[in-house]
């Protein structure tokens, strides 16, 4: 019997590049890793820096820089190029579109001509609507194309809420939906502490749960992201594990519900857009979509955020 081996190609070898590839090392989730930039040199240092931390990890990884001809044999690309917001301009993720478009094209181009034929993971910001192009570029099944999007921003979400209510992160579920940006919202009334629905704790505990101000610690988690970048210059290592937890999910074939961006195809009501919403990830991709149930005015938001991302997808096209 053939071992199979889990081969990762990286395309971008920058923060977010790097540091995912290292939280992939780290937990044992690939046997091989491969670097490609247009940076070759900086691919190439990336690569030998993360293989060198392999001899004191749990697992033997190869790690090393190559072309788009390793991508043939892979099981997973990962798309990590693109700019940063400039933040000194007042820039959004979705204003950096037209400059990762442009780096895309590039991406398209060579990932076609591969022969890849696996799973697709898209980081690259507005990670939403670079998502959908590359799949109506590439022609792509949709389940087997998605990105992390609000997976880091519901974890940014949860840490909120854990700081206002005094309770660990790991016992709060919640979710950030729609846009890895602006226009997420958040559906507080499908938010449960320990099981038990926030709004009931809100109402049985009103001096305490009952004071929350739910639309502040919405604002937190959204702007968690401008924090880490207005402190540093860059995330790295909250989206590096974001990256993992998903990977973990496809190459386990978990069936794991995590919040990914994928394409909808009625669900919320929503069609012909990439929104971040619960999905089921297993060896497939994503396998479902998990609809929550939306009060009217979260439905609304929901809808809005899509909105924005169905426009900005219009635009990408022209671009």
């Amino acid at each position: 019997m053939e071992i199979q081996k889990r081969k990762i190609v990286i395309i971008g070898a920058g923060h977010v590049g790097s540091h995912g590839g290292y939280a992939l090392l780290s937990q044992g989730l690939a046997e091989e890793i491969v670097y490609i930039d247009i940076d070759e040199k900086k691919a190439a240092a990336q690569a030998l820096d993360l293989f060198d931390s392999t001899v004191y990890l749990p697992k033997r990884a190869m790690v090393r820089a190559g072309s788009y001809e390793d991508a043939a044999d892979a099981e997973l690309i990962m798309v990590a190029a693109g700019p940063l917001p400039d933040m000194s301009k007042g820039q959004t993720r979705m204003d950096t579109l037209k400059q990762t478009i442009e780096i895309v094209k590039d991406i398209t181009d060579h990932i076609r001509i591969s022969g890849f034929n696996g799973i697709i993971l898209n980081i690259s910001n507005p990670a939403d609507v670079v998502t959908h192009y590359i799949q109506h570029v590439l022609d792509y099944p949709v389940q087997k194309i998605f990105s992390t999007s609000t997976t880091l921003d519901s974890a940014r979400l949860r840490r909120a809420i854990s700081q206002a209510i005094g309770i660990d992160q790991k016992s709060i579920q919640a979710y950030a939906l729609g846009e890895h940006g602006e226009s997420q919202m958040v559906p507080w009334s499908s938010v449960t502490v320990a099981g038990k629905p926030l709004f009931q704790l809100m109402e049985e505990q009103p001096d305490t749960y009952g004071k929350l101000n739910l639309e502040a610690i919405a604002a937190e988690g959204k702007a968690g992201g401008w924090h880490i970048l207005a402190g540093k210059g860059s995330t790295e290592f909250g989206i590096g594990a974001a990256i993992a937890e998903v990977v973990r999910a496809v190459f386990g074939d978990e069936d794991r519900i995590l919040p990914v961006s994928t394409m909808l195809t009625g669900q919320y009501g929503q069609t012909d857009v990439y929104a971040s919403v619960p999905a089921v990830l297993n060896r497939h991709g994503v396998s479902q979509v998990v609809e929550l149930r939306l009060t009217e005015a979260e439905a609304a938001l929901f809808q809005k955020s899509c909105q924005t991302m169905k426009e900005n997808f219009q635009l990408a096209l022209t671009l």
